[in-house]
């Protein structure tokens, strides 16, 4: 058998073969005429494929013949060439926490003003009023987690378990991972173990394993609670798994295991923090994780696996182990994560939830994989990435490059929608009704099981496509709806409407949506790839819709300059225009490097605004007035201009006041998963990540978590809450998947409309985010520019939250670190005015993310409609550079500054602050 260090020089010299072969292709590709350059070009794609699918191949067939340490010593030396392979990817997350470090060493005293400011929120977290809110925040966490559960596999129905005695494996059993990392995170102390939560259903679990692994050094521990803390420690690397070689199962240990049940079960998974991403390598089990699988399946012959992780896993080893029957998704559960497991196991609860993501068998199939990553200019101290798989992203591409083919049951594992129960039911669907405006179906679900449960009713449609037009997925969800408990033989109707104009495209060509005349498909369906019922319409000409339909704005094209140069992914030719990885020397052209540095330029003709006027009015004297009241005129004219400076650039966490004028401060607080504070002690109640609400195909339950966290706010003095979280998981290696709902922008804005609906209707302002394009932790808080297609940008990465702005009225919105097509995303004209305030009517505030860089700049926030800079540590020199470029440009940025104080008003009025 082959050393570690024998294995990672073979790593490292296939890798180096392959930077080699790169290099030389390159420079064939520069040796050749444009045209042989550009088609040889088209065909490497199709060529890396096909040699890639011949490898894999040829790997698999090796292995038939080899004995189990030969397979194990194969998978070893794979694993190693994939992390030498991925190394510089995980080296970014290195270098950034370094910069970190030392940053914080040498900046801490200018800016301890800033970090004491922040230090020093205090919370009224220990009132009766907050006690109650947290015990009453308990019920509806659980509620989330019972029906955001997964059931993935159930063979001879192994589950619910019966006997009641289970073994339980894994070192990863004694501390379920129930939250991500960082800000959107939740910390998991006090939450019950997984043995105490099996103990209190009445499974008995084995007691002397229990011993012998906390004897090989398995301990429950708490993670970090500070949500500052977690975002280091993602940015340092989130290591392995923790799972050890099973050399502690002795054979002995097994035999008990065996005679004291013959079911187990063993946890997998990981969760993912803030400030990194995952590597394809770290959704794969680990050597170790394979190790154990073989030992405890060989003397057991009942095995469920609980799959921890609120990314896509590779699962296909439940495939490969006939003793594995049962599997179950659990994501990151909240705190009552491990209680909710322990019904689901016991068959307390009936599993009801469903996949918001495609589980395929390689993570790395997504097209959106080829160039995730550490990219960057050759002449420009910028990052970049591009989004060239287009619209195709999660099951639309799936479901459309695998339409009709028998290769897709290969490819994908468990579709979009998937889920299983404990019951069976029987639908019977009524002819949809189907009008110029809407378009609505009937759906009678019937128990037909022996236990009661919930079930989902999912419709999708399939739109016409013509090769070379409009891009078209080959299905997209239209809607959905839950039912409530059904006990055997009970029935239950539930409809599903959308508007008609959802099966409708972005028409880049004619900046307008545009519904295609032909055939269109209705399919209610389990998942997104098993209807069950089909039902057809014609569309007779093409509808054209040129205006929103909410606000009767016009629409138009308006971001060319981030589609850049790309050719994005087309279903008329997959092969010829699937995404490839960039060329080390991208240089970034002039052009984009003059909107990478936007330069201020001073209005010459218009009126400046007035300033400290003596009008005898204070805040609460506009308490319910509209924002176009010309009250507000009145009363902005009474404010400086470093008044305005300062409640402009004191955006972090806590504004300023001003007295005077009756101003209070307001705060302003994380998370997704509760109430969560970076810099002070906060106790707060915590729920499920985002991506098990979602899970739930429930809005009802996404709302009681908006609602419960709004009567939270109140009682410990939070007056803004920073969520939902509204951006996609594009891959299934984005670091803060579980803090978003799903590869769908359709659940994803409703789930975000219905959180968002929750704490609105009861007093709290929300802000989503992260408007837009957040979908990758590298880079992107050091700058990075990300280019996408305008018809991907509105149909899947926009989508969320304009659903979210119009479905909910949300009060705020939060604009991303990204530079989109070059331009910083909060200081970006066509993103903020003309998308979210002209196009959907957004009446509200927009606050930066954390200020971390010379790209997020103050002035250009001012010009372009960004209102508060969450500055965290130097909010005094963002002020005072405001202020300057309001004497620079006082017509221009001074009009600008008034309308971004507007905005933060208009808020703090809304909260308990005033009146």
């Amino acid at each position: 058998m082959a050393t570690r260090k024998e294995i990672r020089a073979e790593a490292r010299s296939r890798v180096a073969e392959e930077k080699a072969a790169k290099q030389a292709r390159r420079a064939e590709l520069a040796a050749m005429s444009p045209d042989d350059r550009k088609a040889a070009k088209a065909a490497d794609p199709a060529a890396a494929r096909a040699a890639k699918k011949a490898a894999k191949a040829e790997r698999k067939a090796a292995r038939a013949g080899m004995s189990r340490a030969e397979r194990r010593e194969a998978k070893r030396r794979e694993r190693a060439y994939r992390r030498v392979k991925h190394r510089p990817r995980r080296l970014v997350g290195w270098g950034i926490a370094a910069v970190a470090v030392v940053g914080v060493v040498v900046l801490v005293a200018p800016y301890a003003a800033g970090i004491g400011r922040l230090t020093s929120i205090e919370f009224t977290d220990d009132t009766a009023a907050a006690k109650a809110a947290r015990e009453a925040a308990g019920p509806v966490s659980e509620a989330v987690s019972d029906e955001g559960i997964v059931l993935l596999e159930n063979d001879d129905d192994v589950l619910p378990l019966t006997g009641g005695a289970v073994n339980v494996f894994s070192f990863a059993s004694f501390n379920l991972q129930l939250g991500g990392g960082g800000s959107g995170g939740a910390a998991s102390e006090g939450a019950p173990t997984l043995y105490e939560a099996l103990e209190a259903q009445g499974v008995a679990y084995n007691e002397d394993l229990y011993a012998t692994m906390e004897a090989a050094g398995a301990e429950h521990v708490t993670g970090a609670s500070n949500g500052f803390v977690q975002i280091l420690g993602g940015l340092l690397g989130g290591g392995d798994s923790g799972e050890p070689e099973p050399d502690y199962l002795t054979g002995e240990v097994m035999a008990q295991a065996a005679d004291f049940s013959d079911t187990a079960i063993v946890v997998v998974g990981d969760i993912g923090s803030e400030g990194s991403d995952f590597t394809a390598e770290s959704l794969r089990l680990t050597d170790a994780q394979t190790a154990l699988l073989d030992t405890v399946t060989a003397s057991i012959p009942n095995v469920v696996v609980i799959v921890n992780s609120g990314n896509q896993m590779e699962l296909g080893f439940l495939d490969e182990y006939p003793e594995i029957k049962g599997a179950v998704w659990i994501g990151a559960p909240g705190p009552r994560g491990t209680v909710s497991l322990a019904k689901v196991l016991s068959g307390d609860v009936n599993p009801s939830g469903r996949l918001t993501d495609t589980f395929a068998y390689d993570v790395e199939s997504a097209p959106g994989s080829v160039n995730l990553g550490d990219h960057r200019y050759a002449n420009a101290n910028r990052a970049f990435l591009d989004y060239e798989e287009g619209i195709y992203v999660g099951y639309r591409y799936y479901e459309t490059r695998y339409e009709g083919d028998e290769a897709y049951d290969q490819i994908v594992q468990y579709p979009f929608g998937y889920g299983l129960s404990y019951t069976t039911f029987d639908w019977a669907p009524a002819q949809p009704v189907v009008g110029d405006d809407e378009i609505s179906i009937d759906v009678t679900v019937t128990n037909t099981g022996d236990v009661a449960g919930k079930d989902v009713v999912e419709a999708y449609f399939s739109a016409p496509y013509t090769p070379g037009g409009i891009e078209r997925s080959a299905i997209e969800l239209a809607g959905y709806a839950k039912t409530g408990v059904l006990e055997p033989g009970e029935s239950e109707t539930v409809t599903i409407a959308f508007a008609t104009r959802d099966m409708a495209s972005w028409d880049t060509a004619t900046g307008a949506y545009v519904l295609e005349q032909g055939t269109y498909d209705l399919e209610v369906s389990t998942d997104v790839h098993s209807p069950l019922y089909t039902f057809s319409t014609e569309v007779g000409e093409d509808v054209v819709y040129a205006t929103d339909e909410v606000t009767g704005a016009s629409l138009a094209g308006r971001f060319d300059y981030v589609e850049g140069d790309l050719t994005f992914l087309s279903r008329d030719d997959w092969d010829a225009t699937y995404p490839t990885a960039p060329a080390d020397d991208t240089v970034a052209s002039d052009e984009l490097i003059d909107l990478m540095n936007p330069k201020l330029e001073p209005v010459t003709s218009g009126d400046a605004p007035t300033y400290g006027a003596d009008n005898g009015l204070e805040l609460d004297d506009l308490k319910g007035l509209d924002y176009d009241d010309p009250q507000w005129d009145a009363f902005l004219d009474q404010l400086t201009v470093d008044e305005q400076a300062d409640l402009f650039s004191y955006g972090a966490y806590r504004t300023v006041a001003v007295e005077r004028l009756g101003i209070p401060a307001i705060t302003l607080l994380d998370s997704p998963a509760g109430l969560n504070s970076l810099f002070s002690s906060i106790t707060a109640a915590r729920y499920p990540s985002e991506i098990v609400i979602a899970s739930t195909w429930n809005d009802e339950l996404a709302y009681s978590v908006g609602e419960s966290v709004a009567a939270e706010a109140h009682a410990v003095g939070v007056d803004v809450w920073y969520a939902p979280g509204m951006n996609l998981h594009r891959t299934a290696m984005g670091g803060r998947d579980f803090e978003y709902f799903s590869e769908d922008p359709l659940i994803s804005g409703k789930m975000g409309a219905a959180m968002a609906s929750g704490a609105e209707d009861h007093g709290i302002p929300t802000t989503m985010k992260h408007f837009a394009l957040n979908d990758q932790e590298v880079n992107a808080r050091s700058g990075i520019n990300v280019f996408a297609s305008e018809q991907a940008l509105r149909e899947l990465y926009l989508r969320p939250f304009e659903i979210t702005v119009k479905e909910s009225d949300a009060s705020g919105a939060m604009s991303s670190f990204i530079n989109i097509g070059g331009v910083w995303a909060g200081g970006n004209e066509q993103l903020l005015q003309e998308v979210l305030r002209g196009e959907w009517g957004f009446e509200g505030v927009v606050s930066t993310d954390a200020v971390l860089g010379g790209w997020m700049d103050p002035v250009q926030a001012a010009l372009h409609g960004n209102d508060l800079m969450l500055a965290a540590l130097n909010p005094g020199t963002i002020a005072s550079s405001t202020a300057d470029a309001v004497k620079t440009d006082p017509i221009g940025m001074g009009n600008a500054l008034r309308d971004r104080v507007h905005a933060v008003l208009y808020t703090i009025v809304q909260t308990d602050q005033v009146g």
